[in-house]
């Protein structure tokens, strides 16, 4: 099989150590070759983006030319986003409703760092020395290796690619060995904007041999890793070989807290948005449904009635609103869990058993936890369609149970009382709180998490600054001589 996917180190494009299958999740065939990077490719695209730090061709660029670079980067995604949505929902399955919408947003991402480039200041410094003056200026960390999920991958890449090119830094960006089609055909759009060679490197493979060697390269001066917290933290624990910074953006076990004054129509579709948009593959997915009690029954009654009416079907037809997950071991997964939790005494209310189809199809599925709120579909993140129902009683029950969870990434409060959206907004432990909304982003602001849902934030001005080092300069203004340091006065 002849495959249009390769490579992209130091400005050329290659086919790689060797090659591997792509599996189209709503088939279950091969659909494309992929190129597998190994050691020696992920030492040349480090030393690519090495050399490319101290090339005039990129160092020399004012900050407003960078900027230029990252507008034309944007205008190109935005055209070629059609096809970049083609090649993400051939690769992950994600409907292309979906890929379509999201990759023309990401293009707002690039634009927004491309204006944040030469907004870049240092600071004058009063210092406390009548003869001296001192200064900060801002630059570059260094190489940063960006590693990316198969999950929206684009916009995961964007949050970190934009700021850093940003910042004036180079780039060595793993995209995930389960759906990197996207990235390796972004890297051309790389190409054709004009970057300098060595500043961008588009690489794929497998962990031990890619992601491990390029975690742990001397080089690396900062590791974004977007993923699961058992691989974060295998690569913290390879950052002490170069001791390069690391931020995480990881999963999560979202709560979404309806309470009984909310409107409940919109919290039902924003529910649905929450879990089983993107079938549940997304770290914010509202996974943990807490609901008053009071108005439990009738809330669960209307979120059942409108999940029935969701429409399954292949991923690339625009009338599909749900399609099939990334892999079959996310589906064995899914499986193994649900049926814990209905032996620990969970009720299942809709879906709960794979769909017989061709692909991994899992349907949307709704289990009512409510007698046992500690069941593994409660505890566990699934990366997948499955809601948890838990009723609570009192606010004070609401966050307790809205915190009871190692992780800390979103949640979603609904709610027509100000005062409590307030109480719930600094009570509740996560990097992103939605108040009668769910999913909503923007280039302008951060997202991030707490505990096993990482540290540090993507997205946001803010953002540039962690690609970036402080450099603090003296200037002595006196004319007189320096005084001999070992004369005493």
């Amino acid at each position: 099989m002849t495959s249009p996917f390769q490579l992209y180190i130091n400005g050329q494009f290659e086919d790689g150590a060797a090659q591997f299958d792509s599996i189209n999740p709503a088939t279950g065939q091969v659909w494309a070759k992929m190129p597998e990077a190994r050691t020696n490719e992920v030492n040349r695209a480090v030393a690519a983006a090495s050399k490319a730090l101290q090339n005039e061709a990129w160092a020399g660029l004012t900050a407003s030319q960078r900027g230029k670079l990252l507008y034309k980067l944007a205008d190109l995604i935005e055209k070629a986003a059609p096809q970049l949505a083609q090649y993400e929902t051939n690769d992950t399955g994600k409907i292309i409703r979906e890929t379509s919408s999201q990759i023309a947003y990401v293009a707002e991402y690039y634009r927004y760092y491309a204006g944040i480039a030469d907004k870049l200041e240092g600071s004058y410094l009063p210092i406390d020395k009548p003869d001296m003056q001192a200064w900060t200026i801002r630059e570059p960390v260094g190489v940063i290796a960006a590693i990316v999920p198969w999950n929206s991958q684009l916009f995961l890449s964007a949050v970190k690619v934009g700021p850093a090119l940003a910042a004036g830094c180079s780039i060595v960006l793993k995209a995930s060995e389960e759906g990197p089609a996207p990235l390796l055909a972004f890297a051309r759009l790389v190409h054709e904007a004009g970057f300098p060679a060595g500043v961008v490197n588009v690489i794929t493979g497998f962990g031990p041999e890619c992601g491990a060697v390029l975690s742990s390269h001397p080089d690396v001066a900062h590791v974004a890793f977007t993923g699961g917290p058992e691989t974060a933290k295998h690569i913290v624990r390879n950052s002490a070989e170069n001791l390069a910074k690391v931020s995480l953006e990881l999963g999560g076990k979202s709560p979404f807290i309806v309470f009984a004054d909310a409107d409940l129509q919109s919290a039902v579709n924003a529910q649905v948005a929450a879990i089983f948009a993107a079938t549940g593959q997304s770290c914010v997915a509202g996974s943990r449904l807490l609901v008053e009690s009071t108005i439990k029954d009738e809330f669960v009654q209307r979120l059942v009635e409108r999940v029935q009416t969701i429409k399954i079907g292949l991923p690339d037809d625009h009338a599909t609103e749900f399609g099939p997950l990334c892999t079959l071991r996310q589906r064995q997964k899914i499986e193994q869990v649900v049926a814990s939790s209905l032996q620990q005494g969970a009720q299942l209310l809709i879906g709960g058993k794979s769909l017989e189809r061709e692909g991994y199809y899992y349907p949307p599925t709704i289990l009512d936890c409510s007698d046992v709120p500690q069941a593994d579909c409660v505890m566990t993140e699934l990366f997948g369609p499955v809601l948890s129902v838990v009723r609570f009683t009192t606010e004070f029950d609401a966050i307790q149970k809205a915190n009871n969870t190692p992780y800390g990434l979103a949640a979603g409060v609904f709610t027509n009382n100000f005062s409590r959206a307030q109480r719930m907004t600094k009570a509740v432990r996560s990097g992103i709180v939605w108040l009668n909304t769910y999913r909503a982003v923007s280039p302008l602001a951060p997202f991030g998490g707490h505990g096993l849902s990482g540290h540090g934030r993507e997205g946001g001005a803010d953002a540039v600054l962690d690609y970036t080092t402080t450099k603090t300069v003296w200037l002595r203004t006196s004319d007189e001589p320096i005084a001999d340091p070992f004369v005493m006065r």
